[in-house]
């Protein structure tokens, strides 16, 4: 019972009497039903302009119609190959794993379970934590309609039309998904990217012969009660979750006045929407440009949806507050400062849920660059390099500067220092918590060279998983610093949720002559009595050799254990060695673990680990580099 209402006691201070109170409110209403009043099924047909007035006055969008987008014609294989298995019913989940639905798929099945859900009941009352059902995120991938990008890019790039297909599909899922009920109706986040994906078909296919009167004021109405939907639940997200769901809802709404200003209800959602918008901006996004998510993944959706955002009002001549510029171009700050110039990948850090909703390139989803530049285009008119997806933001004569910078960078507020050297990066995490953590991972290191990543995060692997993979995914052992006594450096509690967060967390990066030099310290393993974690990072210039300082004031039967996650491919070329305290050589252990690299998918890797009682271990890492 003590430890229960410490455990409360931290949850109520760590998140604040707004949100336990909301959270508390949410789930009484949704027990008394009250939700089910406010969300109504089987609600009155709504009609607002006909497919002819539309087609004649549409509002302004990325582009008018297929034939006034600015990319170059080409024919591509991969895009083909993932067109084709659309049509046969096989989805590219989270960018990584393919599905074969078949092509009668009923928009409530769990892919990876086939556990199937109940259509019959009011969203409310549908859990999206189960094990039986699985996780809920496999349901909800095909039903965000990100799919339809490789359809349209290959018909534009072929001149074919599959119209009359993406129709039939979105026509299925307004059938066989009624308002409100069933599990895609559980998250305002996959409704308003449902309806941005729409919208880009409906654009693309305008003028098409199968977009039929009936169909269009079937999709217009549809989308009113899902936006109406999201509007009136819009405080779980900026409340409850308050992270990249809360960007995404709040968009769609303000969106909704510029795309739909003939549904009458839009100009107050529209002027709330974006009020909200710039508030979670400005929230979310910290001066430094740093993430509150502490994701790498989950920041880039931020950037997509500010790109959306920004590109929109533009062309409707309205503008954002100031900051929403300011933390737009500080991300890409940060999001190039940490990404591996040779790869165009960025270190697999904090929660990867496989998202990339917009795909207009056949980069491979770790990828970043055509989405940091699709944000850079729009606020500046530059790029690093060009891509397709820019001209299907209707984005032109674009000038091209390839200019990266080397050297150190210290992020503080989230806590992230990076040394550039060339094609050589070192990334170190430090930092203090004021927003929700979402891994226990405080002064993990990276390293990469020429676009290989030798020292790596272990990743997130799935949401909803068994208790193992969720401790070593998510917990300290899953990255590349130090446990004490075995345990994480915070305490593990349901879902995602983390006790004793770390507050205490001091970070220096700084250069001398011939040295990198990073010194770290954080208050962490509150819940086993307190320690104090002290590293530090010397990186020799011109040399592939780091030497990692860890040390902990232990007591009597205490010991930790330090680990680094590498590719088993490459363990021939790298060489880890560590002496203790009183300078006695450290036994190397070598440990099976697993890599996630992409949402569900999970592969053998390699842990190497020292253990130590001292509590000093100095450790040597040399690389021998392939290339």
């Amino acid at each position: 019972m003590l430890n229960k209402l410490r455990k409360l006691i931290d949850l109520f201070n760590n998140m604040g009497i707004r949100y336990v109170t909301f959270r508390v409110k949410y789930m009484v209403s949704s027990k008394l039903g009250i939700h089910k009043n406010k969300f109504p099924i089987s609600p009155d047909s709504k009609s607002f302009i006909t497919l002819a007035s539309w087609r004649a006055n549409t509002p302004l969008f990325f582009f008018d119609d297929k034939d006034a987008i600015p990319v170059d014609k080409k024919q591509n294989d991969v895009l083909a190959s993932r067109f084709r298995e659309s049509k046969n019913g096989t989805y590219t989940f989270f960018s990584s794993k393919k599905y074969d639905l078949g092509t009668a798929y009923d928009w409530i099945v769990n892919s990876a379970t086939g556990y199937r859900y109940d259509i019959t009941k009011h969203w409310s009352e549908i859990e999206d934590l189960s094990a039986e059902a699985g996780d809920i995120k496999y349901v909800w991938e095909k039903a965000r309609f990100s799919y339809l990008y490789d359809i349209i890019r290959h018909d534009y790039h072929n001149d074919s039309n599959q119209a009359a297909f993406v129709f039939s599909e979105i026509e299925s899922f307004i059938n066989q998904n009624p308002i409100n009920l069933g599990p895609n109706y559980k998250c305002s986040q996959e409704i308003s990217l449902r309806i941005l994906n729409w919208t880009f078909a409906l654009y693309y296919y305008k003028h098409s012969t199968h977009l039929t009167s009936e169909r269009f004021e079937a999709i217009l109405n549809s989308i009113y009660w899902q936006l109406h939907h999201v509007y009136n639940n819009i405080n779980f997200s900026r409340i409850a979750v308050r992270n990249n769901h809360a960007i995404t809802e709040t968009l769609m709404l303000y969106i909704s006045g510029l795309l739909f200003p003939f549904i009458p209800e839009t100009k107050k959602w529209s002027r709330q929407g974006k009020k909200w918008f710039e508030q979670e901006i400005d929230y979310q996004i910290y001066d430094d440009g740093t993430f509150l998510q502490f994701s790498m993944n989950y920041h880039r959706v931020a950037v997509q949806l500010l790109t959306w955002g920004i590109r929109l009002s533009q062309l409707h001549n309205d503008t954002f507050t100031k900051a929403v510029y300011e933390k737009a171009k500080k991300s890409l700050d940060f999001l190039e400062a940490s990404q591996d110039p040779v790869s165009k990948q960025l270190p697999n850090y904090g929660s990867n849920d496989g998202a990339l909703f917009f795909k207009l390139t056949d980069d491979d989803y770790r990828n970043y660059q055509s989405q940091l530049d699709d944000l850079r285009a729009v606020l500046s008119g530059t790029v690093r390099q060009s891509s397709e997806s820019q001209g299907w933001y209707g984005l032109q004569d674009l000038k091209i500067d390839p200019t990266r910078k080397d050297g150190i960078f210290s992020f503080r507020e989230s806590g992230y220092y990076i040394i550039q050297e060339e094609s050589v990066k070192t990334f170190i995490k430090c930092g203090s918590y004021k927003d929700r953590p979402a891994q226990a991972d405080n002064l993990h290191l990276d390293i990469w060279v020429n676009g290989i990543n030798y020292l790596r995060d272990a990743g997130s692997y799935k949401y909803n998983t068994s208790k193992e993979e969720l401790d070593f995914f998510m917990g300290t052992k899953g990255h590349n610093t130090i446990s004490v006594n075995g345990k994480d450096q915070m305490l593990k509690g349901s879902r995602f949720i983390w006790y004793n967060w770390i507050k205490n967390a001091i970070g220096n990066l700084s250069e001398t002559t011939n040295n990198y030099v990073f010194e770290g310290q954080i208050e962490a393993f509150k819940h086993i009595g307190g320690y104090n974690h002290k590293r530090k990072v010397d990186k020799i210039k011109n040399r592939l050799e780091w030497n990692v300082i860890d040390e902990v004031t232990l007591k009597k039967g205490d010991f930790i254990e330090q680990f680094w996650h590498i590719n088993p491919d490459i363990e021939d070329l790298i060489e880890i060695t560590a002496v203790n305290r009183d300078g006695n050589p450290v036994e190397l252990l070598k440990n099976t673990a697993w890599y996630s690299s992409y949402y569900g998918v999970k592969i053998p890797s390699l842990q190497l680990s020292f253990k130590d009682t001292t509590g000093k271990l100095i450790t040597t890492i040399k690389i021998k580099s392939s290339n």
